[in-house]
């Protein structure tokens, strides 16, 4: 498989970023390997928060969030997607799928042995990571979702989604930096907007950029809809501790909490959040706020 590397020049002095690169390499499906990034803060011994992010951007989203997550004694670990961050990003669309960014999210899961993990999944992090988690329970202790869930093609996709995806490709711009700016509520500095637009030196490290919208399931017979189908075999007697942290400012997820907290046992009586003043990135508009209410949780069910 054919892949590029985002040049390390690239991620010298972004701000807010100061957190050591950490690397592991995972199969690529095709007899090959391929390089994972991920931060790793905190101490090493503690029981660790996974986050997830999701679609266009990478672990620099979790910036605001991981100072508070270590400060609580907690592991902070944020991995970059394959295709996004300081990963490998295979050149061509076809090289990505549902099915691929689960294997390659299990292999970090197997290969670093996280236990007793809590996880926190916005956007396509929610999608992949529910999958992970739903195929590794024994693993998992807790589950918080903001602005996410795991479609599984059953029901029609709302419009708003369904212009990003045509959006994504047809348009023959695809800024990675404006297109993060866009969705939250906050106007972010040219310097963030730079930042997210890091991994990217150019189009051709886009391909999975491009392609993720078009992987999500928005009918019956996708590809991904019976795996996405059977995770939910699972999350309907799940009874570990599950919360959902939406905003109130996310056209694309808007409402989707509702979903989770009525199928899933563990959601039941725990204190779910509507974030004010949080666009779809929530953790760029509210990333202190949503580690405070990452931190709580983790405290009231242990």
């Amino acid at each position: 498989m054919e892949s590029l590397r985002t040049p390390d020049e690239r991620f010298v002095d972004l701000p807010g970023y100061r957190f050591e690169p950490h690397y592991l390499d995972v199969p690529d499906g095709e007899g090959g390997s391929l390089r994972m990034h991920y931060v790793d803060e905190g101490p090493s011994d503690a029981n660790p928060v996974l986050m997830m992010h999701g679609e266009p951007s990478w672990c620099y989203l979790y910036r605001k969030m991981i100072p508070g997550i270590i400060a609580a004694g907690h592991r902070a670990l944020a991995p970059d997607l394959i295709g996004f961050g300081r990963s490998d990003k295979p050149a061509q669309k076809e090289d990505y799928t549902f099915q691929r960014h689960v294997d390659w999210m299990t292999s970090w899961v197997e290969q670093l042995d996280l236990q007793n993990i809590t996880f926190f999944g916005q956007d396509w992090g929610s999608l992949i990571g529910l999958r992970v988690a739903a195929e590794n329970p024994d693993r998992y202790d807790r589950i918080i979702i903001g602005n996410g869930g795991l479609p599984t093609g059953d029901r029609p996709a709302g419009e708003a989604f369904l212009r990003w995806q045509k959006f994504s490709q047809t348009s023959p711009q695809f800024d990675i930096g404006r297109l993060i700016n866009g969705a939250t509520v906050a106007q972010l500095s040219e310097e963030v907007i730079a930042a997210y637009d890091a991994p990217f030196p150019d189009d051709s490290y886009k391909a999975g950029a491009r392609i993720f919208p078009s992987l999500v399931p928005t009918s019956p017979d996708d590809p991904a809809a019976p795996a996405n189908r059977k995770a939910w075999e699972v999350f309907q007697k799940w009874e570990k501790p599950f919360l959902t942290t939406f905003s109130d400012s996310d056209p694309v997820t808007k409402g989707g909490e509702r979903a989770l907290q009525a199928m899933i046992p563990g959601a039941k009586g725990q204190p779910h959040v509507m974030i004010e003043a949080g666009g779809h990135f929530l953790q760029e508009d509210k990333g202190e706020e949503l580690a405070g209410l990452v931190v709580d949780f983790i405290a009231k069910t242990n």
